[in-house]
């Protein structure tokens, strides 16, 4: 027979249990809550290793701003121009990229720059243009970065892009074999007559993941870079889905003959913007401070 001691101890853990259960259910909720919210935010990537966003992102874009490492201002002018931009469709990161530092003051404002900004690649080459610059950013993409994209573009610090444009043109093109830009010499429309323009072109993953195994490009880097790229292509029979986006990648008006035309609504990139009236001329078509609020702090302005 069970004692009444032993009774009443058994009704005292029922009770603590009981009161318990509210606190342990609502701590393996808080838990649930945990992670659902982590992997809702963080993309995971399928077995061919392209990047998935479950979100309203469909696809990813590394655009990397070729320049040099004294181009302080530049970089920061341009931080504004697409700090202000994005695109519903695309995840686009931007890195500038540039060669070995060279200089003691470059250390320490650079390391500024990247404590700030956490856009900036530092490549292991001599600071140069047409010397195989363009060949390390790509042979050294998939060994630096800690993840894939479906593309990558090599861009101009002269060239304005326009994000949203840029990413609806690419979304419904091919995530492999993909070579995209601007058909040079100016006249064609044939994408696979010559090669793409270095204002900005863009390879798919593979492309790039290619350039970084194969030696036929890396027994030939010296030359104009973007010339370069497309003799790689052709003669390794790569990038059989080609677009050029003319007339929506130009240079700027009156500044390289059949290149050039005036600014379209329709713009996914302009050219050869050398100087500030340049820009400011393009800032103000393209209305990029459309969305700045009217506020009592703000005396003066347009």
């Amino acid at each position: 027979m069970v004692s009444l001691d032993t009774h009443m101890s058994k009704m005292n853990q029922r009770r603590l249990i009981f009161a318990k259960l509210p606190l342990l259910i609502s701590a393996i909720l808080i838990v649930i809550f945990i992670i659902f919210n982590l992997s809702a935010k963080a993309p995971f990537q399928l077995s061919s290793g392209v990047q998935y966003y479950p979100s309203t992102k469909q696809f990813s874009l590394l655009i990397g701003i070729l320049t040099r490492a004294d181009n302080y201002d530049r970089r920061h002018f341009l931080r504004l121009i697409y700090g202000i931009q994005s695109s519903p469709l695309a995840q686009i990161d931007i890195k500038f990229v540039f060669c070995n530092l060279t200089k003691p003051e470059q250390r320490v404002l650079i390391s500024l720059e990247i404590l700030r900004f956490n856009d900036i690649i530092i490549l292991n080459c001599p600071e140069n243009m047409n010397s195989g610059k363009t060949y390390t950013y790509f042979s050294s993409l998939p060994s630096i970065l800690s993840q894939p994209y479906d593309y990558v573009m090599k861009a101009d610090d002269d060239v304005f892009l326009q994000l949203s444009p840029l990413a609806s043109s690419l979304h419904p093109l091919p995530r492999s074999d993909m070579y995209y830009g601007f058909v040079v010499p100016c006249q064609s429309m044939n994408p696979f007559k010559e090669y793409m323009s270095g204002m900005g072109y863009i390879l798919s993953w593979d492309l790039v993941e290619w350039i970084a195994k194969s030696v036929i490009p890396k027994n030939d880097t010296f030359g104009p870079e973007d010339k370069l790229v497309g003799r790689w292509l052709n003669s390794s029979h790569k990038a059989r889905n080609r677009f050029s986006n003319k007339p929506a990648m130009y240079d700027y008006p009156r500044t390289n003959g059949r290149c050039s035309h005036e600014l379209i609504p329709d713009t996914i990139a302009v050219h050869r913007l050398k100087r500030w009236d340049q820009w400011l001329a393009v800032v103000r078509y393209f209305n990029l401070t459309n969305k700045l609020v009217p506020s009592k702090l703000y005396h003066g302005l347009d």
